[in-house]
């Protein structure tokens, strides 16, 4: 890991200066390029369940918003979407929910062991928020491989601000080392532009990053959700969330660091942007096309009405033109 001074790394997270900008971009892709080459590394992603029991401030699907048709898939509707993502050549599928009740520990254990089964050679990531110690145990056993679990925020006090009481940080971060100590390959992350946050507060979250040393790292923006106790606060910066970026992959060189859907939604080329910054990973939709609007954890979420083949072949165009290799491998980390 590189070694930055508390006081440059905030100079750094604050600058504004498109000289001083551009010349950290290029020090974040050579970082990446050491490890990883150009090849930006394919998920497919499948939103299975928009149920959640929490009642974050800014989440879009927060337990509380009625607005909201709510969904939950099938273990067979989940397998017919891996089976899709097979024959678009995908070799990493990423199972996501909110924090579903229904979708209990022996209810997932049971669909990690169907895609397993019928995947052998896939990886499976989980992103189903906090569980029992037990539950992360028996998923990995069932053949789960990775888990992504973003932090937010690494301060204990901004944290309280975006999350009802009884959701902490202090167990937010016991789950991140719990997961790594049993074998997972660990994602951690946060948001930049949350409300009341501040530049000592993404410093924060880069010692944090520091300290977990997770083998991926999801950094995007804030973007505000109707219907939620933070609709009226403005969206994160672009420039900011882009910087954050490159400061992980120089802190972080070998980490995978996703081109998220977020940077997208609040620029058209943002993807485009993020690996130019230094992030190596995309994630195509892979869910049904009818449920995709629903699982809406910020406002105008973009891709939600591509059919699969069209995500794919759409992001594919678009990182060969923004001068990267598309790999469609399990994309491994190589730390």
């Amino acid at each position: 890991m590189v070694n930055i001074p508390d006081a440059e790394l905030l100079r750094l997270i604050r600058t504004e200066d498109p000289e001083e900008t551009e010349a950290l971009f290029a020090a974040a892709r050579a970082a990446r390029e050491a490890r990883y080459g150009r090849r930006v590394f394919f998920r497919g992603l499948i939103e299975f369940s928009n149920y959640c029991k929490n009642d974050c401030l800014y989440c879009g699907i927060r337990r509380s918003r009625s607005s909201i048709e709510r969904y939950r898939l099938s273990e067979e509707r989940i397998l017919a979407c891996c089976r899709l993502g097979d024959l678009l050549g995908y070799k990493t599928f990423v199972l996501q929910s909110g924090e579903d009740p229904w979708w209990d520990d022996a209810r997932v254990t049971a669909l990690v062991a169907a895609v397993r089964s019928a995947f052998p050679d896939h990886a499976i990531t989980l992103s189903l928020g906090e569980r029992s110690p037990r539950a992360f145990e028996r998923w990995f056993r069932a053949g789960a491989n990775r888990y992504l679990l973003r932090h937010e925020t690494a301060d204990a006090e901004h944290y309280a601000r975006l999350h009802p009481e009884g959701i902490t940080l202090a167990s937010r971060k016991k789950c991140l080392f719990m997961l790594k100590e049993i074998g997972y390959q660990v994602g951690a992350g946060f948001m930049v532009g949350t409300p009341f946050q501040t530049p000592e507060h993404l410093l924060e979250d880069l010692h944090f990053l520091q300290e977990l040393h997770p083998h991926m790292a999801g950094i995007g923006p804030f973007i505000p959700a109707e219907d939620t106790p933070f609709a009226a606060f403005p969206a994160g910066s672009l420039a900011q969330s882009l910087r954050m970026i490159a400061l992980v992959r120089l802190l972080l060189p070998d980490a995978l660091i996703p081109a998220t859907t977020a940077l997208g939604t609040i620029s058209p080329l943002g993807r485009e942007q993020g690996l130019r910054a230094g992030a190596n990973v995309v994630m195509p939709n892979l869910s049904p096309r009818a449920v995709r609007p629903l699982y809406a954890l910020y406002d105008h979420k973009i891709c939600t009405g591509d059919e699969a083949a069209e995500c794919r072949f759409c992001l594919e165009g678009r990182i060969r033109g923004a001068g990267f290799e598309p790999d469609l491998s399990r994309g491994d980390w190589t730390g």
